[in-house]
């Protein structure tokens, strides 16, 4: 899911930067004007994508302290068991070597 993400930000910055430049470069203005109006349209969007990206990773890493959560969890869990078994196995055999 977060290749998709990733995927879908980009995709969205580079048809937002297109669709910025082709409307411009169209516009009916004076090729300094044009320039102008591009360079702060690309400073804009630029802006716009470095908060996307500061989002995506925000979220990632969300995301990611989450995931290991549950993993370090389980990995507990499992363990505990394996605690459980060993202690369980031990008692079996001390009461058979007893008997």
């Amino acid at each position: 899911m977060g290749r998709k993400l990733e995927y879908f930000a980009i995709g969205l910055i580079i048809g937002a930067v297109g669709g910025v430049v082709i409307g411009l470069l169209f516009a009916p203005d004076s090729g300094a004007r044009t320039r102008r109006r591009i360079a702060n349209e690309a400073l804009r969007v630029a802006d716009v994508a470095r908060g996307i990206a500061e989002r995506a990773e925000q979220t990632a890493e969300v995301v990611g302290e989450r995931v290991d959560h549950y993993l370090g969890r389980d990995e507990q869990v499992a363990w505990r068991k394996v605690r459980e078994l060993r202690e369980g196995v031990q008692r079996y055999s001390r009461t058979v070597m007893s008997s």
